[in-house]
């Protein structure tokens, strides 16, 4: 089973055309429609069901691309950490929330860099849909989260510490005169949520379901600064982590609601796949992240 067979059929399985994944490899057509035949014969299975001018992934093929994506990951990786020497090249791709990675994940992205500035960082927005799949896929290296708990028999998972939730208005906003907010009085007024962000959304989207309380209205935004700023302009009422607005809170454009959650926590979660091969730039990155936030 040769490399360059497992990367022309990543690059069918990825493109579902042989015309498009011969383009993106610059190989011939045929030459790519050869390497897809010598490698059926060899695992003698039909990797591809061919549909007219369609191909689509047969269930063999598509058990068979996440062996062949891992088996591509560790060639690379063998071959970028051998040639390296002591300044290992390579990339990593990682989810992380955006108020996680605009206030806890800076300083460990500027320790990482000095110990291996050839590393290419890639940062992906985080949310829980498609998390375990992007893991074992290979599309996610490593990820973070803000929640209470993740449960998988797939992943490993490792507690950083936590993060105090709070919700907070405008100054103006009516809830701010009040000395003790009920979670039913939330339903009066409209609530900015994140799309991105979204494990501790849950949190009040769940105790508001248990406590039978529909929100006026709902606000979704893709950013967490967006929501930030509607919420100091008196759009709103949000639950974000404290960290995300305590400049914010300082100048006085916000303001903490003193309701029953007010003593509300997430766990910094840092995953990844139990069967994930862990290589040195991933190690440094998790090590690195470990030292920059038991300091904080």
């Amino acid at each position: 089973m040769e490399i360059r067979h497992l990367k022309t059929f990543k690059a069918v399985a990825d493109h579902l055309s042989f015309h498009k994944a011969a383009n993106a490899i610059h190989y011939a057509q045929s030459t790519v429609s050869a390497q897809i035949m010598a490698l059926e014969s060899e695992l003698e299975v039909h990797l591809f069901e061919r549909l007219g001018r369609r191909i689509i992934l047969t269930s063999e093929g598509e058990n068979f691309y996440q062996y062949a994506c891992k088996i591509i990951e560790l060639a690379e990786s063998a071959r970028t950490s051998l040639s390296a020497g002591e300044n290992p090249a390579g990339s990593l791709t990682i989810r992380v929330p955006e108020s996680f990675c605009v206030n806890r994940l800076t300083p460990v992205v500027t320790l990482f860099r000095k110990r291996m500035p050839n590393v290419k960082l890639s940062f992906i927005t985080c949310a829980v849909e498609g998390l375990v799949d992007d893991l074992k896929n290979g599309v996610t290296d490593l990820a973070f989260l803000l929640a209470e708990s993740i449960q998988s028999k797939d992943l490993d998972v490792e507690n950083l510490g936590s993060e105090n939730l709070v919700l907070v208005a405008g100054p103006s906003h009516p809830l701010t005169k009040i000395d003790k907010v009920e979670l039913e009085m939330l339903t009066e007024y409209t609530l900015l949520l994140s799309r991105v962000d979204c494990s501790y959304r849950r949190i009040l989207e769940q105790m508001l379901q248990e406590s039978q309380c529909e929100p006026q209205m709902v606000l979704e935004y893709n950013s967490v600064a967006a929501i930030i700023a509607g919420v100091s302009a008196g759009l709103g009422v949000t639950l974000v982590p404290e960290i995300a607005v305590r400049r914010e809170l300082a100048k006085k454009k916000l303001m903490i609601l003193p309701w029953p959650g007010n003593d509300m926590e997430v766990a910094q979660l840092m995953i990844w796949h139990k069967s994930k091969w862990i290589s040195p730039i991933i190690n440094m990155f998790m090590d690195t992240t470990r030292e920059v936030l038991t300091k904080i």
